[in-house]
This record gives structure tokens, C-alpha cells and sequence, in this order.
């Protein structure tokens, strides 16, 4: 395995816009393309739930088909959550993961392994596209992957900003806003 540096990321997309080949904190400074690939995997995996999470904190003033909703910040509304629906989502994001790690991660051999992933894994790619939107052309496919890694990348920020906003204010966005109505 070569060490990262001689081909960015060793070609993984990611590199574009005015910031191109972004490593300020030298994460990649002499690491294997598995370990490289285990970041990229991290990276898609907490930016895809933080545009879930930041698509919630929009919709979840005005929209609560699963509970009361009485408003405020969502980390208020958490708690009040039936105890069914914890049992719901837990076994959702359980075979979510589990479907993810037999796809992409290595078998445990007397606990330990010698890579996370697995050596033929592409990051993010779990084999799921049910509404066939995957490009067949490979320069399609390689847009569309640094479109859904910029969007991760502005999600978590958004995310974080949504939860200090309400943490600070114990107000909701709109709310703050001085539109409690949006």
C-alpha cells in the first residue's frame, strides 16, 4: 500500500472547488488507502445521517405525524417520543448497520482484524440504489459522488449549527428567526 500523497486521497472524489486538495490537519500524512478508505467511509456515513438530521430540524416544527410535536427544540421533543418508536428505531438503524458492515466490513478473526474494511470496499458504496439513480457513465457517477460528499460536508455543519442555535436560544429555528410560522 502506497502512503496517501501521491495521489490525493488516493483518487477518492472529494477534491474540488476553490479549496482542491483540503487535508489542513495532515489526516492523510503517511496513511494506507484502507485507513484512508475507513475515513472517507466515516465521513459519508456522518454526513448522510447529518442531512437526515438537518432535514428534521426543518420539518420538525410543523410537520409530527408520529407524536404530539408540542413544538420547541427538537432536543426537547426527543424525550417525549412514544417508547414503541425507540424500540422502532432501534431495530432500523440496527439492520441499516448490520446490512452496511456485512457489505464493506472484514470478519473478526480471534477479535481482531487487520483492516476495517475490506480491501475490495469502495467507501459509501453499499449496493443500494432501489430508485436506479446511479450513473452508468463513470464520469457521471464521479460528479454525482463530489456533489453528495459537498453536501455531506455543509449537512454537518448545518446539523451543528441547528443544535447550538437551539441549545443556546432554547428556541427552534424558525422561532429565532422571528418566523415561528415557517
Amino acid at each position: 500500500m502506497v502512503a496517501a500523497g501521491k495521489d490525493f486521497a488516493f483518487g477518492l472524489p472529494g477534491s474540488m472547488g476553490p479549496q482542491g486538495e483540503f487535508d489542513p490537519a495532515n489526516f492523510l500524512e503517511g496513511k494506507t488507502q484502507l485507513e484512508v478508505y475507513r475515513y472517507r467511509e466515516a465521513e459519508l456515513t456522518h454526513g448522510r445521517v447529518s442531512m437526515l438530521a438537518s432535514l428534521g430540524f426543518l420539518v420538525q416544527e410543523k410537520f409530527h405525524p408520529l407524536f404530539s410535536g408540542d413544538g420547541g427544540p427538537a432536543i426537547d421533543q426527543i424525550p417525549q417520543l412514544p417508547v414503541w418508536l425507540w424500540g422502532v428505531m432501534t431495530a432500523g438503524i440496527g439492520a441499516a448497520e448490520a446490512y452496511r458492515i456485512s457489505i464493506g466490513w472484514q470478519e473478526l478473526e480471534d477479535g481482531t482484524a487487520s483492516s476495517a474494511l475490506k480491501s475490495s470496499y469502495y467507501p459509501g458504496d453499499i449496493n443500494f440504489d432501489p430508485l436506479g439513480l446511479k450513473p452508468e457513465d463513470p464520469a457521471e457517477f464521479r460528479l454525482m459522488q463530489e456533489k453528495e460528499l459537498a453536501h455531506c460536508r455543509l449537512a454537518m455543519i448545518a446539523a451543528a449549527g441547528f443544535l447550538a442555535q437551539e441549545a443556546v436560544s432554547g428556541d427552534t429555528w424558525g422561532t429565532w428567526w422571528g418566523a415561528p410560522e415557517l
